[in-house]
């Protein structure tokens, strides 16, 4: 049985294009993998702020493993017991929502998800996967504002830190452009998410 992190950095998931084609990864995943464990994490209602003096000072000590259930720690333990993750997160500047950084930011913890070497820093997250789903509203994947995509380049360089080295992709973009079929964009991503679930 493995258990899986469903992470939404939506202030909208009721409205949401991404939310609504990670739904649909999620719902698939369950009827074909039905004694997984699926926790899902809505970030804006969440504990999640920006690290402050006293959170570094918690985030760099010394980890017993015993303070689990700490407010600032308790997201990395939980990121560490997890065997893949699905984040949801729309193209926002070029990006993606802050909340979602700063999430990352408690998760990112040495001792729990990486550890400094002699060598450098090692992931301590090896063998685990991630999906990550996001709408854009023009096309960043190809062409003249593809070097300005940082979200999905984001991500992927970040969970590669961590160990994480399997990432897939489900991207709906240039859905705010006039030219695009938006209807159909979204339903190729639908299918591709259902698709990748399978061996998720």
């Amino acid at each position: 049985m493995s258990k899986v992190l469903y992470i939404k950095a939506n202030p909208n998931p009721e409205g949401s294009r991404t939310v609504e084609i990670s739904d649909k990864f999620i719902e698939e995943y369950k009827k074909l993998n039905p004694n997984d464990e699926v926790i899902t994490l809505d970030l804006y209602n969440e504990d999640i702020d920006f690290l402050n003096m006293e959170d570094l000072n918690t985030l760099f000590s010394e980890k017993d493993n015993e303070n689990t259930e700490n407010k600032v720690l308790r997201y990395a333990y939980q990121f560490k017991s997890a065997d893949k993750f699905v984040f949801s997160a729309p193209m926002w500047n070029l990006s993606f929502p802050a909340i979602l950084k700063a999430y990352m930011d408690y998760v990112t913890v040495s001792g729990i998800t990486f550890k400094y070497t002699s060598e450098g820093p090692v992931g301590l997250c090896t063998g685990k996967k991630a999906v990550y789903v996001a709408t854009r509203g023009s096309v960043f994947s190809s062409g003249p504002a593809e070097s300005f995509e940082m979200g999905e380049r984001y991500m992927k360089a970040l969970l590669g830190f961590l160990g994480v080295y399997n990432v897939e992709t489900i991207i709906a973009e240039g859905l705010d452009s006039s030219k695009v079929d938006v209807a159909k964009a979204m339903e190729d991503a639908i299918v591709s998410g259902k698709k990748l679930a399978e061996n998720f």
